[in-house]
């Protein structure tokens, strides 16, 4: 029986129930409801609403489920209809008339959304631990190639030389920022309490909200009780930090799928993480990759799920949020699961570094250190970005690079070239002359793998 059931209210239609009914979603919210309720139990033995030995047994037997629950020892009833329901049904049975008093001031629209404000907190802390967690795997990949040679794109064209720890340490920011989001997002679920709310005009019973708050590690109490219950920005900040997560894994999983290929070469993914053909003998083909960039449109579509859901609703609670639950579960999961996979990934990925510096070899990625070149001898930079610009033509007719371009044919475009240009142009020490701050200078991009693996050495997972 529904714990809203009554004389005045007539039993609803069996599937109607199975339709309302939310434990398959829910059912990970016992321990969060188990907390919120322990510590609302607490309150109103504190405030008397409640004997405080009848506060108390709630107390203990609430806590003696939380460990039934953890040993294995008791089992989610899922006949009830949401596990706020299973939980008071199990007090009942146990402690009688007292376990009926666990609700007391409260109603089930400020405990869903107190249990679901807990359950984030953890989530969002093992999230951010696991965003942690790549940005030291990428960092580690980072410090094995600081003088790996790459080509430096922009429209997907050879642009410039760098390497391929300047490119993995471009992926950590993001994965820091990713963090830094998820942690600040943890901040904002513990600004306000809704337990207290009730269904949304609070109640006549003098509860002690701030001590409630305290109790469950709030800064503070929901300051209006119709937004208390119906507020659900949490989750869509969730969700939304979420799918910039799955956009960042995305792209780096679509840079992985390129670099494998075989017009690139540039990696080697092993059998660990491809799969073959039903037909072709010969494939391997990067599936946890392409799964990666695939799974990022799940975790959008969860955002805007939850956006359209909340996008009409009147205040103050509605039934419709009930669906929120599940897509904000599924949202979290996925990430979860793509965050676990992707050290392991790149950890099995084999790096060409001949490919790398062949491709570099082409394309004339040491144009712009060749205008410099002219610009350190006192010739205007748009001058000199001509005269590079003829240069390359003559390479391109002769089949030539700058690094073989004869001598006495620089001199024809510039009295300004003498024999230290071929230095100046030479790919390794165009890298290591981008000594700048954020450059790809082996020494600059290790001061970074070095601040990084600092910041995060205590968020390391062993796999």
């Amino acid at each position: 029986m529904a714990i809203w059931s009554n004389n005045y209210h007539g039993s609803m239609n069996e599937k109607a129930f199975e339709f309302n009914s939310s434990i398959d979603a829910d059912a990970r919210l016992v321990y969060a409801d188990i907390a919120g309720s322990i510590a609302h139990a607490k309150m109103l033995g504190k405030t008397n609403i409640i004997p405080r030995e009848e506060a108390e047994a709630l107390v203990n037997e609430l806590g003696k489920m939380n460990d039934e629950l953890q040993d294995g020892d008791l089992n989610i009833d899922f006949s009830e209809e949401d596990i706020h329901s299973f939980l008071e049904a199990e007090l009942t049975r146990r402690l009688g008339a007292i376990g009926k008093k666990v609700h007391t001031g409260r109603s089930r629209n400020d405990q869903v959304a107190t249990a679901l404000k807990l359950y984030s907190v953890s989530a969002l802390e093992h999230l951010s631990s696991l965003a942690a967690n790549v940005a030291l795997a990428l960092s580690e990949k980072a410090e094995q190639h600081l003088e790996t040679i790459m080509p430096g794109y922009t429209h997907l064209q050879r642009a410039q030389p760098i390497t391929f720890a300047h490119h993995l340490m471009a992926y950590t920011e993001m994965f820091l920022r990713d963090k830094s989001r998820l942690d600040d997002a943890k901040e904002r679920v513990l600004h306000y309490l809704p337990l207290g709310s009730a269904a949304l005009a609070t109640t006549t019973l003098p509860l002690d909200r701030a001590f409630t708050a305290e109790a469950l590690g709030f800064k503070d109490f929901s300051r209006n009780s119709l937004d208390g219950v119906s507020d659900r920005d949490h989750s869509l900040e969730m969700l939304a930090d979420m799918s910039i997560i799955m956009v960042h894994i995305s792209r780096l999983a679509e840079e992985v799928i390129i670099w494998s290929s075989q017009e690139f070469g540039f990696v080697k993914i092993r059998d660990t993480f491809s799969s073959g053909s039903s037909i072709m003998p010969q494939k391997k083909n990067p599936d946890i990759a392409e799964l990666l960039r695939g799974k990022s449109g799940r975790v959008f579509g969860d955002l805007m799920g939850v956006l359209t859901l909340m996008k009409g609703l009147p205040l103050a609670y509605n039934k419709d949020m009930q669906e929120e639950k599940e897509l904000l579960f599924e949202a979290i999961d996925t990430v979860t699961f793509c965050l676990e996979i992707l050290p392991a990934m790149l950890n099995d990925m084999d790096v060409i570094e001949e490919a790398m510096l062949t491709a570099s070899q082409k394309g004339y990625l040491n144009a712009t250190d060749c205008a410099d070149y002219l610009v350190e001898k006192g010739i205007p930079f748009r001058d000199a970005y001509q005269i590079t610009g003829n240069i390359l033509k003559e390479c391109e007719e002769q089949n030539l690079t700058l690094e073989n371009f004869p001598l006495e044919m620089y001199k024809k475009h510039s009295v300004a070239f003498d024999e230290t240009i071929y230095k100046k142009v030479d790919l390794k020490e165009c890298v290591i002359r981008r000594n700048v701050a954020g450059g790809p200078a082996p020494e600059r991009v290790k001061e970074h793998i070095d601040a990084v693996k600092t910041k995060l050495e205590d968020y390391r997972i062993i796999s």
